[in-house]
């Protein structure tokens, strides 16, 4: 086996780890959020608790993904055009991370501590701003 085979079979073995653990961290998801949407004092929580689960799950298979990009276009084809393409698949995914993220914490990453009842420099306050 010469070198680019060997990073051709690493690049394979990186986008299936990336994609299993979408999978799989979507199923674990699924299945924790089933006995708590069927007891009445978790079922208000589940649906939160579920999105918020499947959101980490999709955030990490997506990080893993943009290893595989990288390793991709550093070692196997590292020509202007694929940079480019690195770029933009890049872009794309740290948007769609960015979005997801605000959409399980519902809030802007720098309006968390807000929501935390803590001032910008991480001591509590006695009221949350608004």
């Amino acid at each position: 086996m010469d070198f680019e085979q060997v990073i051709a079979v690493v690049i394979r073995v990186v986008e299936a780890a990336g994609a299993a653990i979408m999978v799989l961290g979507g199923a674990a998801a699924f299945l924790a959020a089933v006995p708590a949407a069927l007891r009445a004092d978790t079922r208000q929580g589940a649906y939160t608790q579920l999105r918020r689960n499947l959101g980490r799950a999709i955030l990490l298979g997506l990080e893993v993904l943009i290893v595989a990009d990288i390793i991709r276009t550093i070692l196997v084809d590292p020509t202007p055009q694929s940079v480019l393409v690195l770029g933009s698949i890049v872009v794309i995914r740290v948007l769609l991370s960015f979005s997801l993220e605000v959409e399980m914490d519902g809030a802007w990453p720098w309006s968390r501590w807000r929501l935390a009842g803590r001032g910008p420099d991480g001591v509590a306050t006695s009221h949350p701003l608004k």
